[in-house]
């Protein structure tokens, strides 16, 4: 729990009540104005050594940046943990080690987010919910099309179905999206351990006036609750 120029989040992360190992990792950087999530995918010692990568590698990042060299710098150091996890890749005979990636930054009354798979943005305002990243994943087109919801998405039996993440392929493609920071606002980002159990509705109705201290906790208890079948990472942001 920290506050730094008007700004106070919460952040957990939880095994779950199935999985042996935690391969999420999340990294808060409120110096920085940074905070990142990170869902390792390719087994015990392979996906949390991904996701380790990309939080170490955004770790390293000058805090004293100005803003726009920061979010420069925040994009090359998921660069750098890209090509960090695919050597590491080729040294286990071509094993499929990656991680989905979701960061916040904020500089100057505004975000920026970049991200890779299937971890999410969100921003509490005004008693809505809204979702600023989208999926990289095989039930996304599905949404997008208007097929179905995301919230429907998250039952189809492919919804783990990424298309893409950190560490997997020749050249990583991070979607970025960013926008105005008001005071109220509160963002989350979290693994898919928590948005397969969370609809829309459950998240607006947890995160509506629940203090900073608790919401992180309340919302991992949420996953718990409802199965709690992967890891679960949250971080929540709010904008004081």
């Amino acid at each position: 729990m920290s506050s730094s120029h008007h700004i106070r989040y919460s952040a957990t992360s939880h095994v779950g009540k199935v999985r042996k190992v935690n391969e999420d990792s999340i990294l808060a950087l409120p110096d920085h104005g940074i905070w990142v999530v990170s869902d390792g995918m390719g087994g015990h010692a392979a996906g949390d050594f991904a996701s380790q990568s990309i939080v170490d590698a955004i770790a390293m990042i000058d805090p004293d940046l100005a803003p726009g060299e920061m979010i420069r710098a925040l994009r090359h150091a998921i660069h750098r943990a890209h090509d960090l996890i695919t050597a590491e890749a080729a040294s286990r005979d071509g094993a499929t080690i990656g991680a989905t990636v979701v960061t916040l930054a904020l500089t100057d009354g505004h975000f920026a987010a970049f991200w890779a798979g299937d971890s999410r943005l969100y921003r509490f305002r005004g008693g809505q919910i809204e979702m600023l990243t989208s999926d990289h994943s095989f039930v996304a087109s599905l949404v997008l099309s208007g097929q179905m919801t995301w919230d429907e998405a998250e039952l189809h039996p492919q919804s783990n179905a990424i298309t893409r993440a950190v560490g997997v392929g020749d050249e990583l493609e991070l979607d970025k999206v960013r926008g105005e920071a008001m005071p109220g606002d509160r963002f989350l980002l979290c693994s898919d351990g928590l948005s397969k159990y969370a609809t829309f509705g459950i998240l607006a109705q947890a995160m509506q006036g629940a203090p900073i201290e608790t919401v992180a906790d309340k919302l991992l208890q949420i996953a718990l609750d409802a199965g709690g079948a992967d890891n679960i990472s949250v971080i929540v942001v709010d904008i004081v």
